[in-house]
């Protein structure tokens, strides 16, 4: 149930749902408060952050005036949000959509509408629009330009176009407005945003033909998808949510759409998640090649080219979604969502070695010319040189692939993705794709890197790979090796670590990172990431049943239109972390397309 009132408090993430256009992401309450909007890019700094902030963060809260229940979905295979509303009096439809600016004409440089539809009876409603640019701290100007309200701060310009919606009272800080709605009737509240150019108002025609012709590409997009598979649902909704993550000027991938939400309620563990990491690479090119995607699996190869050429033969962790290199991290002045403080943006992992990205940058080069790709002969000759640096650096300590801020490690997970690297720039350079010139030196090297973890990985308390030389923790992170081809499934070794992984860090569905210490105070849910790994691994090693019981099991697990954060809190099932999270989304892909192989 909800009511008219502002939210006092932080709602449950699992309450969000997440709606984009390819350049930036909202996030919507089941209660019809957008408490998340950034502009005009998914990186760019907040005009709603009431997530982070519930007083002073901003939100465009949309409602009846009266107690309501809700049911929401997305619109079918679309990222277009319904929310249907039932009162005592009636019951009413919003549906939300930033829309795709497809056509020609003069068209607003970001827009989101929200759409009301009466079904029955009549409801009263209440609208509050409260801009916060620049993170709640650029202080802005409403006014009204023509009769219609809008907030500005320098070259920044945000309207309100109102039809049916009553009549807006402009505030100090905010606008709001009440109208009724009935079965017969309707009304669309529509944000236009402007940057460095003018400010467009559209029709209300012209609003209703960019929404159908939104719907419309949502669904020629999935409708081209080649994914035929079990549980087709669930990864259809996976792909539109990545699709989100996806920033379509660039091609790059973003993390998550969200920055600072906590891994643990009241903890230190925020971060901001609107980056591109290298670690994600190779489960995104499997995942578009999978779906059938070839233009955005093209996209971001080529991405991650460029990016990566700023740095070679050093990588960075993570690059800005334009390829950029410069994320320093800093603290806002937020109260934090539920008061998980500090409050953060940019991510200072970015200088951090983390030895594996090479091994998934090398795998995502590999998985995209088995899929009958073109690598250019530029492209190869660094590719080569990411292989030489990895035959000198594999033997560094690093930050490991969970960006520990404590010492570094000689972590597992690290020696055995630098092992893949080698392995496929061989079989790159054997295919002709990669000069040949070092090969015997990338063998020699894949093969030292494995009597180092052989030698100095394998607890044998644990009868498993260790988290890093010399400890009996465990790691979920190990099962990469398995995943990306580090050992054959066969290999005994690799089949007891999933054993044991399965048997200390897993709690029914749930699975831990990692058990030990990241440098961090407090504790973190388990990673949703890790769960799907593990049934990927029960499939690979032959157990398909509790690859399938598991798989099952995390299905449940989203929230009620499909979507996953980070992690999960295992005694409550609560959110925790960025959402939506494109590795959470990307592993069930992969978990579900690899039971089906080995269920054949």
């Amino acid at each position: 149930m909800g009511d008219a009132g502002r939210t006092a408090e932080n709602l449950p993430l699992r309450e969000y749902a997440a709606i984009g256009d390819g350049r930036c992401v909202a996030l919507v309450a089941r209660g019809g408060s957008i408490d998340w909007l950034t502009l005009p890019d998914l990186d760019s700094p907040t005009v709603f952050a009431a997530l982070l902030d519930v007083a002073r963060g901003g939100r465009f809260s949309l409602r009846p005036a009266c107690r309501f229940r809700t049911e929401r979905r997305y619109l079918p295979e679309t990222n277009v949000l319904e929310t249907t509303f039932f009162t005592d009096g009636g019951c009413l439809r919003v549906t939300d959509a930033l829309t795709l600016p497809e056509g020609g004409g003069l068209v607003p440089f970001r827009e989101l509408q929200r759409r009301v539809d009466g079904i029955s009876g009549t409801v009263p409603m209440c609208w509050r629009l409260e801009p916060r640019f620049g993170y709640a701290g650029w202080p802005c100007k409403l006014e009204r330009r023509g009769g219609v309200p809008v907030a500005s701060v320098g070259a920044d310009a945000l309207g309100l176009r109102l039809f049916g919606a009553g009549e807006a009272q402009v505030e100090d800080e905010a606008v709001g407005g009440q109208f009724e709605v009935s079965g017969s009737s309707s009304a669309v509240l529509a944000l236009v945003y402007a940057h460095q150019e003018p400010l467009v108002l559209p029709s209300e025609d012209e609003l209703a033909a960019r929404f159908e012709a939104t719907c419309a590409s949502w669904r020629r997009w999935v409708e081209n998808r080649t994914y035929d598979g079990p549980w087709r649902s669930a990864v259809m909704r996976s792909a539109l949510a990545l699709k989100l993550l996806v920033y379509a000027p660039s091609g790059a991938i973003a993390a998550a759409a969200t920055a600072s939400l906590p891994e643990e309620i009241g903890g230190a563990r925020n971060w901001d998640y609107r980056f591109s990491w290298i670690r994600d690479s190779a489960f995104t090119i499997d995942a578009f090649l999978l779906l059938g995607c070839p233009a955005e699996a093209d996209a971001y190869f080529w991405w991650l080219m460029h990016a990566s050429q700023l740095t070679q033969p050093r990588l960075q962790v993570l690059y800005r979604l334009d390829g950029g290199t410069r994320l320093r991290e800093r603290q806002l002045p937020l109260a934090g969502y539920r008061g998980s403080r500090p409050v953060n943006i940019g991510n200072g992992a970015a200088e951090q070695l983390q030895l594996d990205t090479y091994g998934e940058l090398l795998q995502a080069a590999w998985l995209y010319a088995r899929g009958g790709n073109q690598i250019d002969g530029d492209i190869a000759r660094r590719l080569a040189r990411l292989a030489d640096f990895v035959c000198t650096a594999w033997r560094r300590a690093d930050a490991g692939i969970w960006e520990v801020r404590s010492e570094p490690q000689q972590f597992t997970q690290s020696k055995m993705l630098c092992a893949v690297a080698l392995d496929r720039a061989v079989e790159l350079a054997e295919q002709g794709v990669l000069p040949s010139r070092n090969v015997e030196l990338w063998r020699a090297e894949s093969g030292a890197i494995r009597t180092f973890v052989d030698t100095h990985c394998w607890s044998e308390l644990r009868q498993s790979y260790g988290r890093f030389a010399g400890s009996d923790e465990l790691d979920a992170s190990v099962l990469l090796g398995l995943l990306h081809g580090y050992a054959d499934p066969s290999d005994a070794r690799i089949r007891s670590t999933v054993d044991a992984i399965a048997r200390v860090l897993a709690d029914g569905p749930y699975v831990r990172r990692y058990a030990g210490d990241d440098g961090l105070t407090g504790e973190e849910g388990a990673f949703v990431a890790c769960s799907f790994w593990l049934a990927e691994a029960l499939a690979r090693t032959g157990r398909v049943e509790e690859a399938t019981d598991l798989m099952e099991q995390l299905l449940g697990l989203a929230n009620d239109v499909g979507l996953y954060a980070e992690e999960l809190d295992p005694a409550s099932g609560a959110f925790l972390g960025n959402m939506p999270q494109g590795l959470s989304h990307l592993a069930l892909i992969s978990a579900a397309a690899a039971i089906a192989e080995v269920a054949g």
